[in-house]
């Protein structure tokens, strides 16, 4: 079938200016000069039959014609610019820029990560790591990993792992030092995490010892140097439960206690808006909430 069509450049120019009610910002956008969209849209005016603009010395306003054609090749571009993407990126690696917080990565996304890989092997992700806040993130990203919930304006928010934190310990440790009760750890050193300062005073006072003063404290700077003390022996931590089940299942850290627990906040997903239906993300959000439910 014979298809008659005007020039793209033409059709183009006229999306462009269309959007954004200026000749001259649709010449910004396309990189040409203002009177090469106008000659364009002319053009395509004079092709067409029907004038598509009102010109009013600064500015320009779609007429009736203007404004229902702008709607059909608007979503007609959108269209071959999405094929066209699909099939430049057949065959090769789809990128997905993923940050999350660093400890969750180190003790629970990292020892997970080839099952995504394996599930879908032609998206290569792009990990990073900060403990920032979403507005102090500089690099741009696909999906990020935060606790929550919180609002992000621009962003699309969604829960896939709850958390709630105990007293850990290595067993050796318990080998030396005898931990039953938890007026015991006046015995034992507390591992803190400089980042979460109250967490201990919090679990003392749920555990009904809130004077409790430990034979010596030790302050890290990050939550996962504290984990790291404790598999080590150094005293005990408040480690998440989600973040440590391996390493309770393995028997690398035991549980002294059977409570109380503390709630933490959930860890969430964070995309942009205008990546919230990528095909790639999705899977991955996927893909997460699925490894979550297993954990």
């Amino acid at each position: 079938m014979h298809r008659r069509l005007p020039p793209l450049n033409a059709l183009k120019a006229f999306e462009a200016a269309a959007r954004h009610a200026s000749f001259t910002r649709a010449a910004e956008e396309l990189r040409v000069t203002h009177g090469a969209v106008s000659r364009h849209v002319q053009m395509l005016e004079g092709w067409l039959g029907v004038p598509l603009f009102e010109r009013h010395n600064r500015r320009v306003v779609l007429t009736e014609a203007g404004r229902s054609y702008a709607a059909e090749i608007g979503a007609a571009l959108d269209r071959v610019a999405l094929a066209t993407a699909r099939q430049v990126e057949r065959g090769r690696p789809r990128l997905l820029h993923v940050n999350a917080l660093a400890t969750f990565t180190l003790r629970w996304l990292i020892p997970r990560l080839s099952g995504f890989q394996v599930a879908h092997p032609a998206i290569e992700v792009r990990l990073t790591t900060s403990n920032v806040p979403l507005a102090n993130l500089a690099d741009p990203f696909d999906v990020a990993i935060r606790g929550g919930p919180q609002t992000r304006p621009g962003h699309v928010a969604q829960p896939f792992l709850t958390e709630r934190r105990i007293p850990v310990c290595s067993p050796a440790l318990l080998q030396r030092l005898p931990l039953q009760e938890p007026e015991q750890l006046r015995h034992h050193t507390l591992l803190h995490a400089a980042t979460l300062p109250e967490v201990w005073p919090h679990w003392l006072r749920a555990a009904g010892v809130p004077d409790l003063v430990p034979q010596a404290s030790v302050t890290l700077e990050h939550f996962y140097l504290t984990l790291q003390a404790a598999l080590d022996g150094l005293g005990v931590a408040m480690g998440p439960e989600r973040l440590i089940a391996d390493d309770l299942a393995a028997g690398r850290l035991t549980r002294p206690f059977a409570g109380p627990s503390l709630p933490a906040r959930s860890y969430y997903t964070y995309v942009p808006e205008a990546r919230a239906e990528d095909p790639t993300v999705r899977a991955f959000c996927a893909w997460l909430t699925a490894a979550a439910h297993e954990a």
